[in-house]
């Protein structure tokens, strides 16, 4: 897969076969009191409280987190314009992320690598990258559905200079996280038109219009390709019924595209109920030779309209310590939390999955 790769193979061969992902950020920095109920969403902190940010990031180290994910999920140049800010200073934001990472990550270092024997790894940084859906903090990321007036050219332009800002601020890592579809078809790409592709658009049964469902995921990939990044990725997907991404279409649809890219590493699921996970990974071990990354939430239910969590039930860290050990055991190479897990919930995790090592 190339040279970048072995970072990332190496990692998960120094962790025994299966390396651990750190857990939920933003719920971590609302444990420590901050509000973050913003379009901006975590990213806010890049603004409020960047100090936070890495002692949320030294936790998940001490927990025992070979990935920190940085904390720019929704930090997009857009959403940082909202704000009043300039273009510059929503690329030195960006660039804070990554940064933020990298100091918590080399100070923890320096400390534990001085003790003989500490079973910890040198963390890797991915940098974050939400879906388009993420940035309209409007609920569609949850469906996959942007409406009609969104293309594979906004797409990419979306998430080009995002890209390119997070490159440059030297990650080890990129992390596509929660892409909740995929692109028309690559043959309606390729041909320009749904006929010559044989493509049927699905419609908006509620007003009769045409509404294309677009996945940043193939986006992504021709942007990765278009840039030439040499820096190994993940793309992850959501999923709300556990066999299709939540748009409805398949994911062998949505990993055809990504099979055939040598800039993609892994691929996977984020942020979905973790009882669905067991099933999706012998699911993409059918579908990909890629190494296989899920990071599911607890179980609840975000209600992305009402910006809000749901009464549901949900997987405490018990059952993420027994769970852990199955996903590794079905093929799973990276391993660790998302949305309401905690520290104490990849210390969980990465307690069981470093003895069975």
């Amino acid at each position: 897969m190339g040279k970048s790769s072995s970072l990332l193979e190496d990692l998960i061969e120094k962790a025994g076969g299966c390396a651990v992902i750190d857990g939920g950020f933003a719920t971590q920095l609302e444990i420590h009191g901050a509000s973050i109920n913003d379009p901006l969403w975590s990213a806010l902190c890049l603004i409020k409280d960047p100090d936070l940010i890495k002692t949320v990031h030294t936790e998940y180290l001490e927990a025992g987190a070979d990935i920190l994910v940085t904390s720019s999920y929704q930090a997009t140049i857009p959403g940082f314009l909202s704000k009043g800010l300039s273009i510059e200073e929503g690329e030195l934001l960006l660039e804070r992320s990554v940064t933020l990472a990298v100091e918590a990550r080399d100070k923890f270092w320096d400390v534990v690598k001085r003790v003989p024997v500490h079973g910890y790894n040198r963390a890797l940084i991915a940098a974050s990258i939400g879906s388009y859906g993420a940035y309209l903090a409007d609920g569609s990321e949850y469906s996959g559905c942007y409406g009609p007036d969104v293309n594979l050219d906004k797409l990419k332009d979306f998430h080009r200079r995002r890209l390119q800002v997070l490159v440059r601020s030297c990650p080890d890592l990129l992390a596509f996280e929660a892409i909740p579809n995929k692109l028309e078809a690559q043959n309606y790409l390729l041909c320009g038109n749904s006929e010559s592709s044989g493509f049927q658009p699905k419609t908006d049964e509620k007003n009769g219009s045409l509404t294309r469902l677009f996945c940043s995921e193939c986006a992504c990939v021709e942007l990765l390709e278009e840039e030439n990044v040499h820096i190994p990725s993940w793309i992850c997907f959501s999923s709300v019924d556990g066999d299709n991404a939540p748009s409805g279409e398949s994911f062998k649809e949505c990993l055809d595209a990504i099979n055939k890219s040598k800039k993609v590493n892994a691929v996977g699921i984020n942020c979905a109920p973790p009882h669905f996970i067991e099933s999706l990974i012998w699911k993409f071990k059918e579908l990909t030779e890629k190494a296989i990354v899920v990071y599911p939430n607890s179980g609840e239910v975000w209600d992305g309209r009402a910006k809000r969590w749901l009464p549901s039930q949900c997987f405490g860290d018990d059952k993420f310590e027994l769970y852990a050990t199955r996903w590794r055991d079905s093929g799973a190479k990276l391993i660790g939390g998302c949305c309401r897990t905690t520290p104490s919930t990849i210390q969980a995790i990465s307690k069981v999955l470093k003895e069975m090592s």
